[in-house]
């Protein structure tokens, strides 16, 4: 039931992102409610999966959901048993959003549109006052609680003002610098490194696509310059295929098992005559080659500038109570959203995170609130 207005309480969201808007539909019948940006509301939202809108993953057991996380995976056990997978899709079919699972799992909209997405949450905002301002301070005099959900780009100086610690941001899922030129625009795929599968690209700065994202989330802490083996085509007995085609030319036998510009640059990079037949190849060479191919070394200097989307770090999370999101620090202060020290890989976690604490942050209010 709701309350009247002029017992009800007043609440702040601190950033219209998807975790400030999501929160934002759970508390909107039960408090005076006022949400503040300095720019348009999900303007965050329209760029992710490519523009599709990858809502989630479907993976509805919530330890092994967590495990998509390098930061915050045990924290997130107590948000997801509350909020899970199965909600969040039940959450957008209620507003309008069909959704559909990929073979990869990921979850989309049926629109393929994250700005249809965007407009079916907006609507239902219908009892939400958006204010487009910077906030430069948490008014605690204005308002009984406040959320903060800016981000993981954001209002860390605020919130170090108040007490919190702030785990320094890192970029995460981004390309790699490599400190050598790599053959620009030769894409691998179901290439092995550092316990992950994924496919990768070339780059002029390095390294890319989505087995490089991973890793680079792994290792978002990690000391630059760091070494990491690339393995390109797993267990193949090269001398066997040597055998049967000892005519057939070594760069054309190699690029049965990976691109023919990049058969050739191993072989420059091995110093083998491009022009060799297979059965030139004595057991000295043949080792050189898998080597290459089983453990091609790469040295990552850095990180693929501006390209970074979701960063590793923000709020600690021993400040904060995964079972209300609230801090343990400041009275009534809430948090949701990438400004807290969690960070998932692609495919959909990134915003399975923002529903779930967002959810458990309103619904702790709202308990609060007696409603």
């Amino acid at each position: 039931m709701e309350q009247e207005l002029n017992s009800i309480s007043k609440v702040a969201i601190i950033g219209a992102g998807p975790a400030g808007c999501f929160c934002a539909y759970f508390l909107q019948d039960f408090c005076d409610l006022t949400v503040f940006d300095y720019a348009s509301p999900l303007r965050t939202l329209l760029p992710t999966g490519g523009g599709r809108c990858n809502l989630s993953y479907a993976e509805y057991d919530f330890k092994e959901l967590a495990k998509n996380y390098p930061r915050g995976q045990k924290f997130l056990y107590s948000v997801f048993s509350q909020f899970g997978v199965s909600d969040t899709i039940d959450f957008f079919e209620k507003i309008g959003v069909k959704t559909y699972v990929q073979e990869d799992l990921r979850i989309f909209p049926l629109s393929n549109n994250s700005g249809k997405v965007r407009e079916k949450i907006l609507s239902s905002l219908k009892k939400v006052k958006f204010v487009k301002e910077m906030v430069s301070e948490l008014d605690f005099s204005s308002y009984d609680y406040i959320i903060v959900a800016t981000g993981g780009h954001s209002s860390y100086s605020l919130l170090k003002n108040i007490g919190h610690t702030i785990v320094p941001p890192k970029p995460a899922l981004v390309g790699l610098k490599t400190d050598e030129i790599l053959p620009v625009g030769v894409a691998l795929k179901n290439v092995r490194s550092c316990g992950f599968e994924g496919d990768l690209l070339f780059t002029h700065q390095g390294l890319s696509g989505p087995l490089i994202y991973k890793i680079s989330s792994v290792f978002a802490r990690r000391q630059f310059p760091y070494n990491i083996s690339l393995d390109f085509i797993g267990q193949v007995d090269l001398q066997d295929c040597l055998n049967k085609n000892p005519h057939m030319l070594l760069k054309n036998l190699l690029a049965d098992f990976v691109p023919k510009s990049f058969a050739e640059y191993i072989l420059n990079k091995a110093c083998i005559d491009k022009t060799l037949k297979c059965h030139n190849i004595d057991a000295k060479l043949r080792d050189k080659i898998m080597n290459l191919l089983n453990n091609f070394e790469v040295k990552i200097v850095g990180t693929a500038k501006g390209k970074e989307v979701v960063t590793s770090g923000g709020v600690n999370l021993n400040e904060i109570d995964s079972r209300t999101m609230q801090s343990k620090i400041v009275p009534n202060l809430y948090f949701c959203g990438e400004v807290i020290d969690v960070d998932g890989f692609c495919g959909g976690f990134n915003l399975q995170n923002c529903w779930s604490t967002a959810y458990v942050a309103a619904h702790s209010i709202n308990q609060r609130l007696g409603v």
